[in-house]
C-alpha cells in the first residue's frame, strides 16, 4: 500500500514538474514574441527617420567613373551598365551614427539601408542603427574590410527578419519570381570613397560555413580559384564572366539556425565619390 502511495506521489510530482516547465516555457516564448514585436517597430520607425537623413539620390556618370572591363557584350549586361548609381547624405547619417560606413540597395528586394562598421562582427547583431540595443540588429559590414575600394570581397550581413526588414527580403532571390526577372540582378553601393554598381553571379543557401567570407587571397589565381567555388554553387546559371582581377560584394544572412541565404555580385562600375560631392 506505501509502494502504491509512492508511486502516486511520484506521478503526481512529475506532472507538477512538468506543468511547471510548460508554464515557464509559455512565458517565456511570450516574452519573446513581445520583444520581437517592439524591436521590429522600433527598427520601422528607425528606418523612417534615416531614410529622410540620408537623402538617397542618383547621379548621372561623371568623368571619373570607371566602367571595369568584360568581354560580355549582352544588351543586360549594356543594361546594367547604364544604370545610374546612388549616393547618400554622410554627414546626416553620421549624426546618427558615426560608424556609418555606407548604403546598400539590392534589386527585386527590400534591401536598402546604411550599413555600418565596427571593430567585431558582434556589436550590430544585437544593436540598431543609433547603437541602442535591438535583437534586430543593423547591417553592418565585416571589421576586415577596408571599404576603400580595394576589397577583393566586401562583406555584409544582417539578420534575415521575417517581417522583411534588415536582410529579411534577401530570401527573395532563390525564388523562381526574383530569378525569372533578370532586371533583379544588380546591386548599388555608397562607401565614402566611392560609389558603385554589381551584377549578381551568385545566389545560394547552405549549411553555415565560413568559406565564403574569405578577405584575404595569395594572388589573382587564388582568388579566381575562390570566385569559381562560389559560382559553381550557385541556385541559378547567371551568365557573368568572372576573373582574378575582379573585385566582388558578398550579402550574406541566416535562413535558419542552420542555414545562410548568400548572393555574391560582381563589380561593374565605379565612380569616386569626391566627383559628387
Amino acid at each position: 500500500m506505501k509502494i502504491k502511495k509512492t508511486k502516486a506521489r511520484i506521478k503526481i510530482a512529475i506532472s507538477c514538474v512538468v506543468a511547471l516547465v510548460c508554464t515557464v516555457g509559455v512565458i517565456f516564448s511570450g516574452y519573446k514574441i513581445i520583444e520581437w514585436l517592439i524591436d521590429s517597430n522600433r527598427t520601422k520607425e528607425q528606418s523612417g527617420i534615416i531614410e529622410e537623413a540620408a537623402g538617397l539620390h542618383e547621379v548621372d556618370d561623371g568623368s571619373g567613373t570607371e566602367e571595369i572591363p568584360s568581354d560580355d557584350e549582352s544588351d543586360l549586361y549594356h543594361k546594367y551598365m547604364s544604370m545610374r548609381l546612388i549616393d547618400i547624405n554622410f554627414d546626416e547619417l553620421r549624426a546618427i551614427n558615426p560608424e556609418t560606413a555606407g548604403w546598400i540597395s539590392l534589386s527585386g528586394t527590400d534591401v536598402n539601408y546604411p550599413f555600418v562598421q565596427t571593430s567585431n562582427n558582434d556589436y550590430y547583431l544585437k544593436h540598431s542603427f543609433d547603437r541602442s540595443y535591438n535583437s534586430a540588429g543593423w547591417v553592418f559590414a565585416d571589421f576586415r574590410n577596408k571599404l576603400d575600394g580595394s576589397d577583393r570581397n566586401m562583406i555584409l550581413y544582417a539578420h534575415g527578419r521575417y517581417d522583411g526588414t534588415m536582410f529579411g527580403t534577401l530570401r527573395n532571390i532563390l525564388s523562381a519570381k526574383w530569378i525569372q526577372q533578370p532586371e533583379n540582378y544588380t546591386v548599388r553601393t555608397v562607401t565614402e570613397s566611392e560609389l558603385a554598381a554589381w551584377q549578381v553571379f551568385s545566389v545560394y543557401r547552405i549549411p553555415t560555413t565560413s568559406d565564403y567570407i574569405q578577405t584575404n587571397f595569395y594572388n589573382d589565381d587564388d582568388f579566381a580559384n575562390f570566385l569559381r567555388m562560389l559560382q559553381a554553387r550557385s541556385a541559378h546559371q547567371f551568365n557573368a564572366q568572372l576573373n582574378g582581377s575582379d573585385h566582388i560584394l558578398t550579402l550574406s544572412t541566416c535562413y535558419s539556425s542552420t542555414e545562410r541565404v548568400v548572393l555574391h555580385a560582381k563589380l561593374i562600375k565605379r565612380a569616386p565619390r569626391s566627383d559628387n560631392l
